[in-house]
């Protein structure tokens, strides 16, 4: 298929640079001021020299992206909440002109899930999101082979920063400061955290499995959501003289959306460390689901995007 892809951060870039692998072609490349395009085709290694040497992937307008011959619009610009723009007016362009969406942008999914319906519901075009929600870890396609119908419940550890952290905390009996200044220093936290550690973004993924998995539309407003800053430096040495540890828990279930510390056996699966994922899906016949994976990382959530491309080919 051919690829335009918005957005040229960690992700944006691992798509076009794995796109060939996965047999598509780039048309497009656009990041927040300048794209490359060529509907032959574009030299991504070049465009992305490019940005690295000049901060722009090309010579031409970010709106020509849009403007380009694809045959699917990867939208992965940063996520903003409320109005979802600009990602959301992204999608509606290409679902409009009858192209196929994947996002890897939370925004239009968890803050406009029934508005993004509708639009697909009058285009030719479909909307695939699996990186939205656990980077590589085939999350929403499970519940999709499953049958939402099938799933009652999701919970699991959502976001690798705060993963990290406490993890950190508890193997080494190390302060919340010191942990997150360390997380800065090796690129798993961002210069401003706060999006992982307060909570946001596991709660976002929670919304999107919730909308997925209920018979309302849920927002970010709607979710519970308390962060693991405030939590008490002596939380985890308890939890530990118990066997027990603390994990940042989302979860979206029939009573809603919840995110915030809980403790968890020590050795459990929900228990895992470092930047790894879990979701854990409540099944009807089959039990409960375990799904664990990378969910971070510019190639590792390429991997889902570029999935969902394979998948609309099919």
């Amino acid at each position: 298929m051919k690829l335009a892809i918005l957005g040229a951060g960690a992700v944006g870039r691992s798509v076009a640079e794995l796109a060939g692998e996965y047999g598509h072609e780039v048309t497009a490349l656009a990041d927040s001021t300048s794209a490359a395009v060529d509907p032959g085709g574009i030299d991504v290694a070049d465009a992305l020299a490019e940005k690295d040497e000049t901060g722009r992937v090309g010579s031409a307008a970010p709106a020509d992206a849009l403007d380009a011959e694809y045959d699917a619009l990867v939208e992965a610009t940063p996520t903003t909440l409320g109005d979802a723009e600009p990602g959301f007016g992204h999608v509606r362009a290409a679902l409009e002109a009858d192209r196929h969406v994947v996002l890897a942008n939370k925004g239009p999914v968890a803050e406009r899930y029934t508005d993004l319906r509708e639009l697909e519901r009058e285009s030719e075009g479909s909307v695939k999101f699996e990186a939205t929600v656990g980077g590589a870890i085939p999350v929403l396609s499970t519940v999709e082979s499953y049958g939402p119908d099938t799933i009652s419940a999701a919970r699991g550890v959502l976001n690798g920063t705060a993963n990290f952290v406490l993890s950190r905390m508890a193997a080494e009996g190390l302060g919340y400061e010191h942990v997150l200044a360390e997380a800065q220093d090796l690129g798993v936290a961002e210069a401003d955290p706060s999006f992982d550690v307060n909570g946001t973004d596991a709660a976002l993924k929670c919304v999107i499995l919730a909308n997925v998995l209920g018979d309302r539309e849920y927002s970010l407003d709607d979710a519970e959501v308390e962060g693991i800053a405030e939590l008490p430096g002596n939380a985890l040495e308890l939890a530990a003289e118990d066997g027990r540890t603390v994990r940042l828990i989302g979860e979206a279930t029939p009573d809603g959306v919840r995110v915030g510390p809980r403790l968890v056996p020590e050795n459990g699966t929900l228990a895992v460390s470092g930047t790894r994922n879990i979701v854990q899906l409540e099944t009807e016949h089959a039990g409960r689901l375990n799904l664990s994976g990378r969910g971070a990382g510019g190639p590792e959530t390429a991997t889902a995007v570029l999935a969902d491309v394979n998948r609309l080919e099919h």
